[in-house]
């Protein structure tokens, strides 16, 4: 598929859409997996971009996996003892969750050893010293760039254990953190102000890890892991796509066995909010909650509020929630916001430009959305600029603007959702197509309603 493409609404979707594995899960169950003592069996993993990317950083630590085509992937790792020196620079793509993970396991490999991690050029202009600086509270050795982005450089010989509070909420610096503590010389304590989702710690203690949890704090004692047998639900964030689109079409989409652990759906909670119909039936809960999600509305919108603090439980889907309020009766405000402005790209400026020139009436504060709606959309062309999750919100935004969407920087969703494309296209709500060559030689010339305060 051209990386320009032409989407053009169509019909009202009704019906079920099977989405991929977790994408978090996923890069755990690599990472973990490599440093358990035997082969760990992952069955219906995310097999894109960034979870290739855990892939070949663990193979450079001295794992081996195998992706076996429909049948999952297998991680043979030999324990903390088996970690080696990397004989290069380890790139980790797009991928935050492989670099800062991959900066927690580093301090456990032999001493003196040199461990250097990368990635692409978004991946590089991301924050680091989030993890950097208290991996060196605990007593590791960590640098990186004096603008506190990468690369980041890692000299193993292990931790000396200790107590520290993240900065900002993120399960990435929290999960560096733990694996450190476990690969470390004494025990490690992680508090956190606002929870963030606990995969590592379902996972860790899966394994046989030693872990105490009060509270928002979680202590990991040093300890070997045993290997993995897991199969990976579908990602809810993938998901989350098709519940935003039955919402705003008024169809009904069916996504089957997704990860329901309550640090990953706020959106859900949004979705009632805002007057849709959303039934999520749990069907198994280990090692993490799992069930089948429908979500159907045939009514006017209400408008959004949240609190802050649950902004974790929905980050990802916050361009989405976004594309929502469009449609929703009144004035939505999307508070907590700044963290997106260090994703792939300023992801809050880019979903109210992007907005803005499907039509819709927003205003971006430095860490807020006011929206106000309904707004009928119209047609624009936009751009992903090489974020996946922009290049899925315009995607859904075509099932209901005049005139479609041209979109460039399509390729962006192999990151998360390879299959992606064909999976819009058979709900039957958007055709997709190749962009003309004049639609995708130059920019929109549109201009929409966007202010800044």
């Amino acid at each position: 598929m051209s990386d320009a493409i032409h989407l053009e609404r169509r019909a009202v979707p009704d019906g079920t859409v099977a989405v991929p594995g977790d994408k978090s899960l996923t890069h755990r169950a690599i990472l973990l997996g490599a440093l358990a003592e035997g082969v760990s069996r992952i069955d219906s993993p995310l097999d894109a971009a960034d979870t290739r990317a855990s892939a070949a950083v663990a193979r450079a630590l001295g794992a081996r996996v195998a992706w076996r085509e429909g049948q999952g992937a297998t991680v043979e790792g030999h324990g903390a003892s088996g970690l080696t020196e990397p004989s290069q620079l380890l790139d980790c793509g797009n991928s935050g969750t492989t670099l800062r993970l991959a900066a927690g396991m580093a301090t456990g490999l032999p001493a003196g050893a040199l461990t250097v991690l990368t990635g692409d050029a978004s991946l590089r202009a991301r924050p680091m010293r989030r993890v950097v600086d208290p991996l060196a509270r605990l007593g590791a050795q960590a640098w990186t760039r004096a603008a506190g982005t990468p690369p980041v450089a890692v000299r193993g010989g292990g931790v000396t254990g200790g107590a520290v509070e993240t900065a900002v909420p993120s399960a990435q610096v929290k999960s560096a953190l733990l694996l450190a503590g476990l690969l470390g010389r004494g025990p490690v304590r992680v508090a956190e102000r606002v929870a963030t989702r606990d995969h590592t710690e379902r996972m860790l203690a899966a394994m046989g890890a030693r872990l105490e949890r009060s509270g928002l704090a979680t202590t990991v004692f040093p300890g070997p892991l045993r290997p993995l047998a897991h199969r990976i639900p579908g990602d809810p964030s993938s998901a989350a796509n098709w519940w935003v689109l039955a919402a705003i079409t008024g169809g009904r989409l069916v996504t089957p066995h997704v990860l329901l652990n309550p640090a990953r759906i706020g959106l859900l909670a949004v979705l009632r909010q805002a007057g849709a119909e959303v039934h999520a039936e749990v069907e198994d809960e280990v090692p993490e909650p799992v069930g089948t999600v429908a979500v159907a509305h045939r009514g006017p919108l209400s408008p959004i509020r949240w609190d802050p603090a649950d902004v974790p439980t929905l980050v990802d889907e916050v361009p989405l929630a976004a594309l929502l309020a469009t449609q929703a009766h009144g004035r939505s405000r999307l508070d907590g916001l700044s963290e997106l402005r260090v994703k792939e790209t300023d992801r809050l400026h880019e979903v109210a430009r992007g907005l803005s020139l499907l039509g819709a009436q927003v205003v971006e504060h430095a860490d807020a959305l006011e929206i106000l709606g309904p707004t009928p959309l119209r047609g624009a062309a936009l751009d992903s600029h090489g974020d996946h999750r922009l290049a899925f919100v315009w995607a859904i935004a075509a099932a209901i603007a005049e005139g479609g969407v041209d979109l460039r920087g399509a390729a962006a969703v192999s990151v998360s959702y390879p299959g992606f494309w064909e999976a819009l296209a058979g709900t039957g709500a958007v055709a997709v197509s190749q962009v003309p060559s004049a639609a995708a030689a130059g920019p929109s010339e549109q201009t929409g309603k966007i202010g800044q305060a």
